[in-house]
C-alpha cells in the first residue's frame, strides 16, 4: 500500500472513449476544452487540491497558478516525468507535487483536500474508487469528475451526431491557430501518449452508482463524449 499524506508520497514499487477520429493527429484536446468549466467549481479559499490521473500536468499547473497546494498523481511513469519537466520553470512554491502512483493503491489523507479533480481517468479504475476520493475531501470540499462514457442508448448516439461536426470545426480552428503561431504550437518536446482505455460503464449506470456513493452529486452530459460530475462535501 502506498501512503499519500499532506503532499508527501511514500511509494512501494507500482482514457478515454474511442471516438471516430481515434488514431489521428488531435490538435483539439477535449479534456483541455473543459478546463475553464472545471476551474469554476474550485471553492473559495481553496488551500489543497488533488488531481487524479494528471497526465502531463496541464490542469494541475492551472490549479497551482491559483495559489493552491497541488498533489498530482498518475500511473504512467512517462507522463509524470514529462509533467515534472514541463513544470520545471514554475517557482518552487507554486509547483505541483507530481507522483507516479495508482490512486487505487494510495492511502489518501482523510478530510484533507478542498478540491479533487479526476479528468478522463475514472474509467481506468473501478468506479467505486470515488468513495476514497469522497472521504479525502475536507468539509466544504468539491470533487469534480470529467468522465467518459460509451455510446449505448439512442440519446448517446444523438449527442454523438451533434458532437462530430462541432469537433471537426474545433479541430480546424485549433490547427489554423497553431499554424499562425508556430512557436506556440511546438515546444520541441515529443508528445507523451497517455494510456487509452475504452469506457465500459454506460451513463445511466454511472448515475445510479454515483447516487449511492456520492449522495447529492450532480451529473450532466457534455459534448465530446464527456459528462461532468460535481459532488460537494457538506459534512
Amino acid at each position: 500500500m502506498t501512503q499519500f499524506t499532506a503532499g508527501v508520497l511514500i511509494v512501494d514499487p507500482p482514457g478515454r472513449a474511442r471516438p471516430p477520429w481515434q488514431g489521428r493527429t488531435m490538435p483539439f484536446d477535449h479534456n483541455d476544452h473543459y478546463h475553464r468549466l472545471l476551474l469554476r467549481q474550485v471553492p473559495r479559499n481553496c488551500g489543497a487540491a488533488l488531481d487524479v490521473g494528471c497526465g502531463t500536468g496541464r490542469f494541475a499547473r492551472q490549479l497551482a497558478h491559483l495559489g493552491i497546494e497541488v498533489d498530482a498523481i498518475d500511473p504512467s511513469e512517462e507522463a509524470i516525468a514529462e509533467a515534472r519537466a514541463l513544470s520545471g520553470r514554475m517557482s518552487g512554491d507554486r509547483r505541483p507535487l507530481f507522483q507516479h502512483a495508482d490512486v487505487t493503491d494510495v492511502e489518501l489523507p482523510q478530510a484533507h483536500y478542498d478540491f479533487i479533480s479526476c479528468l478522463a481517468s475514472i474509467h481506468h479504475m473501478p468506479f467505486d474508487t470515488v468513495a476514497a476520493l469522497r472521504d479525502a475531501l475536507a468539509p466544504g470540499g468539491v470533487l469534480v469528475i470529467l468522465g467518459c462514457y460509451p455510446e449505448k442508448t439512442r440519446l448517446d448516439r444523438v449527442w454523438s451526431l451533434v458532437a462530430v461536426p462541432v469537433n471537426a470545426v474545433a479541430r480546424v480552428a485549433v490547427a489554423l491557430n497553431d499554424r499562425l503561431r508556430p512557436a506556440a504550437a511546438s515546444t520541441g518536446r515529443a508528445r507523451v501518449k497517455a494510456p487509452v482505455r475504452q469506457p465500459t460503464l454506460p451513463l445511466p449506470q454511472i448515475r445510479q452508482e454515483a447516487a449511492a456513493l456520492l449522495p447529492g452529486c450532480s451529473i450532466r452530459r457534455l459534448l465530446f463524449w464527456r459528462y461532468l460530475l460535481v459532488f460537494r462535501n457538506s459534512g
